[in-house]
């Protein structure tokens, strides 16, 4: 499955987060040269909900490492937050701790390559996971979790 590893940053904001009993989710980056953005999505470990004193934490953490970095710029934005509720699946783990909710999928099984579907189960050793999903329309599709170029909880605003 695709990631975010490459980023130089990411092994920085993993550790000071393994400090803190959090882990990374989701690390975007945006903004500019000058004003880079680092849009960080954590979970905790202990599986709880990610708490406004969790965000202002982790944030004051990372900046403290990050002012000192050779290399940041000056200014930077650094946004911390839970991973909200179209979080992406990253793992095997995470997809089995989500069987039986609906995930936006890009996969080359899938007709036209991407689809929402609904995680029916997930099969298989690590390394050598399958994941059987369904369709709006009924269909089922098995392929391996290493053919996931990206997955994501869908989310739907109840009417």
């Amino acid at each position: 499955m695709a990631g975010m590893a490459g980023d130089p940053l990411e092994p920085l904001i993993v550790t000071v987060l393994g400090e803190l009993e959090c882990e990374l989710v989701e690390l975007r980056r945006g903004g500019s040269r000058g004003r880079p953005v680092f849009e960080i999505r954590i979970e905790r470990l202990d599986r709880q909900k990610v708490t406004l004193e969790d965000c202002t934490r982790v944030s004051r953490a990372l900046e403290a490492r990050l002012d000192v970095l050779e290399g940041m710029p000056e200014q930077y934005v650094l946004e911390v937050s839970s991973p909200g509720a179209d979080r992406p699946l990253r793992n095997e783990q995470e997809w089995r701790r989500f069987v039986g909710r609906h995930a936006t999928v890009t996969c080359a099984v899938l007709p036209g390559g991407r689809q929402e579907v609904e995680i029916l189960a997930v099969d298989g050793e690590d390394g050598a996971a399958q994941a059987l999903v369904r369709d709006a329309k009924g269909t089922e599709y098995r392929f391996s979790l290493a053919a996931v170029t990206q997955a994501r909880l869908a989310f739907h605003w109840k009417r």
